[in-house]
């Protein structure tokens, strides 16, 4: 350990950018085990280690780092599998500029560790050795209904799993994975990563329901008449509209609109949308992670041409920093300091421009962060074949919250105690549908720490 003078920080190698672009595969390489060895041993094992703190699920970084700098990949695998569901997504997808890599005592003049390429080349290096997370092999009598197969969802049946609960899911979508399969694009996490998670929780006894929407094709009193407790990680997916006239037209998009029907098109399922954004130009709306992976998607479907509009400047972009810098490398065009004013139509009340607005930033306000001013007759436009608005996300209140007892605040997410229990009992919720939209790893949380409270109220 505490090579950190001899060895510099080194990112896992993205493959070239004009061909990543032709293609909805990874993008960067995993680590092979020499390079992983070393970037571990560069960790100066921190008495106070910040890279733990800073992580929402508390991984035990240090102990890994030095399990895999030794060349235990055993010690190391069964590690990072101990608090977190599924550490091979979050070594690909997690914001580490911003959490764990952002926190890292070695940012200060010699680069952090490359903690999630480390994390994503264990994982991966264990699978390829025969290595599997452990469950548990006896089953303590009772079982959770769990709604949603996406992070928060499979969070929770990973650690009742453990603990010998049983678990059925059951999920809306034909595939399970919620946002890691059908939101996040395969250049960023490859789904065959998510099918073989999902797998390893069927081998440990899930039993998964796809295709079953709750309140539509199982009533939620089904749910709590035949489990012993209900654990809700339904998301929140409602896309923020722009409130412009005409962004309803048949050319404007929300983006996880956009993002599932071009997954589901890779699926080759069956598709609502038809979003077609071949040899058009595309503006896309907004300056996140989800806007990234909007004008990305927009590229490798072949677009005539890629523009992203945000109201701020790169450094205020409220995504992860390489998000926005492989956007820039496969040839996305930014405008910074702009905001929409209204959409243009043509006879037919398809949009054909966005008039934009220019602006800047002014005084901050109580957190600090600078609010925007317009700058009076700047209007411009912007040619536009196809808007996507890529705004933020909102809670869906279903229908069965209010029928049920399962009260929300005033921005429609679900009310939860500090041990995730609704306000019905027996009824826990976590993951973005209690928190609003938010990380992956904040949802995993949620759903780990749910699945122990739940744990605890069953067996005692």
């Amino acid at each position: 350990m505490l090579r950190f003078f001899d060895l510099e920080r080194i990112d896992a190698k993205k493959r070239d950018v004009v061909e990543r672009t032709k293609d909805f595969d990874e993008i960067y390489e995993v680590f092979k085990p020499t390079k992983g060895s070393e970037q571990s041993d560069r960790c100066i094992q921190c008495g106070d280690p910040y890279c733990h703190n800073g992580c929402p699920l508390h991984n035990l970084i240090p102990q890994w780092l030095k399990a895999t700098a030794g060349k235990d990949l055993e010690f190391a695998f069964n590690l990072s599998n101990e608090t977190s569901p599924f550490p091979e997504v979050m070594g690909r997808i997690c914001p580490h500029d911003r959490l764990c890599e952002g926190a890292c005592t070695l940012n200060d003049g010699y680069g952090a560790i490359t903690i999630g390429s480390v994390e994503t080349f264990v994982s991966e290096e264990g699978f390829k050795k025969g290595l599997k997370p452990k469950f548990a092999e006896h089953k303590v009598g009772k079982k959770v209904a769990i709604i949603g197969a996406g992070p928060a969802g499979l969070s929770a049946a990973t650690f009742l799993l453990r603990e010998g609960v049983d678990v059925e899911i059951f999920d809306k979508q034909a595939r399970a994975g919620g946002l890691l399969t059908y939101g996040i694009p395969g250049f960023k996490l490859d789904k065959h990563v998510v099918a073989r998670r999902v797998k390893l929780l069927k081998e440990a006894g899930a039993v998964f329901h796809q295709n079953v929407e709750i309140g539509k094709d199982k009533t939620f009193d089904e749910l709590t008449a035949n489990f012993d407790a209900v654990f809700i990680g339904v998301g929140a997916v409602k896309g923020r509209r722009s409130g412009l006239q005409g962004e309803n037209a048949s050319n404007a998009h929300l983006a996880m609109e956009f993002l599932v029907d071009i997954q589901k098109k890779i699926f080759e399922e069956a598709r609502s949308e038809n979003i077609e954004v071949k040899d058009k130009n595309v503006v896309v709306i907004g300056g996140g992670d989800t806007a990234m992976d909007c004008v990305r998607t927009s590229l490798r479907e072949k677009a005539k041409s890629v523009k992203c509009l945000y109201r701020r400047d790169a450094h205020n972009m409220p995504g992860s920093r390489k998000e926005y810098i492989n956007a820039k490398e496969e040839g996305v065009d930014f405008e910074f300091y702009v905001s929409p004013k209204s959409l243009v139509m043509n006879d037919n009340g398809d949009i054909i421009a966005v008039e934009m607005i220019k602006t800047k930033l002014g005084e901050p306000d109580a957190s600090g962060r600078q609010g925007v001013e317009e700058i009076v007759g700047s209007e411009y436009k912007v040619d536009a074949d196809v808007v996507i608005f890529a705004l933020g996300f909102d809670n869906i209140e279903y229908p069965f919250f209010a029928s049920n007892g399962i009260e929300t605040d005033k921005w429609g997410a679900v009310l939860v105690n500090e041990n995730y229990q609704t306000t019905q009992a027996g009824i826990y919720a976590g993951g973005d549908c209690h928190r609003g939209a938010d990380l992956v790893v904040t949802a995993a949380r949620d759903g780990r720490d749910a699945a122990r409270a739940m744990v605890k109220m069953l067996t005692v």
